[in-house]
C-alpha cells in the first residue's frame, strides 16, 4: 500500500454523506438509503482490492450504489412484501383440515413411513429449510428431481396423514399406489 494511497476510512468519511444523498434521491427513505449506503461500502471491504486505478474509487462507489438499487427494487418487485392484513382477502379460504388436527409426533410418524426416496427432499426442505439448487447439491439429482420427488413426497405424506385422522391406518404400498 502506497503512503498516498486513502485507507477505507478515508474513503468512507470522504464519500459516505454524497453517497448517503444519492441514496436518499433514488430510496426517498431515510433506512433504505442508509441499508444502501452501508451495503456499497460492504462490498468496497470486500471487493475494493480488485480496483485497479484508484482515482476512480468514487464512481466504483456510485455506480456499485446504484447497481444494488435496481437489485433490490427488482428483487422487491419479484417478491413483494405484503401486510398480512392486507392480504387477508385474497387468499383462499381455509377448512378444519389435517393440519388442525395434527400433532408433531404424528407428522414425524407419517414422514417416516414416506419412501426414503421422497423422505429425504422432504426433510431437508421443510424441516432444514434448503433451497432446491442446496437439495440438489446434498443428494447430487438435479433441481428437477428434487422438485418432483417433493411434489410426490407431498402428496404422499398428505395421504397418510388424511388417512390416520380419518382412523384409517393404510399400509405403505397403498398409499404408493394411488399417489405414484
Amino acid at each position: 500500500m502506497n503512503v498516498d494511497e486513502p485507507t477505507f476510512e478515508d474513503i468512507v468519511s470522504a464519500y459516505y454523506e454524497s453517497l448517503y444523498r444519492f441514496a436518499f434521491s433514488l430510496t426517498q427513505r431515510e433506512a433504505d438509503a442508509c441499508d444502501l449506503t452501508q451495503e456499497t461500502f460492504s462490498q468496497f471491504a470486500r471487493k475494493g482490492h480488485q480496483l485497479r486505478d484508484k482515482s476512480k474509487v468514487k464512481s466504483w462507489l456510485f455506480t456499485t450504489l446504484y447497481r444494488e438499487f435496481v437489485d433490490v427494487r427488482r428483487r422487491h418487485s419479484r417478491y413483494p412484501q405484503v401486510e398480512m392484513d392486507e392480504a387477508d382477502p385474497e387468499l383462499p379460504p381455509t377448512f378444519s383440515s389435517v393440519a388442525d388436527q395434527l400433532d408433531a409426533a404424528t407428522a414425524r410418524e407419517a414422514l417416516q413411513q414416506v419412501d426414503e426416496v421422497y423422505r429425504a427432499p422432504l426433510a431437508l426442505f421443510y424441516l432444514d429449510e434448503h433451497s432446491y439448487l442446496e437439495i440438489a447439491d446434498i443428494l447430487g439429482i438435479p433441481v428437477g428431481t428434487v422438485m418432483s420427488r417433493i411434489s410426490r413426497g407431498r402428496a404422499m405424506l398428505r395421504r397418510i396423514l388424511e388417512d390416520k385422522t380419518n382412523g384409517h391406518d393404510v399400509p405403505v404400498e397403498a398409499v404408493r399406489t394411488r399417489t405414484g
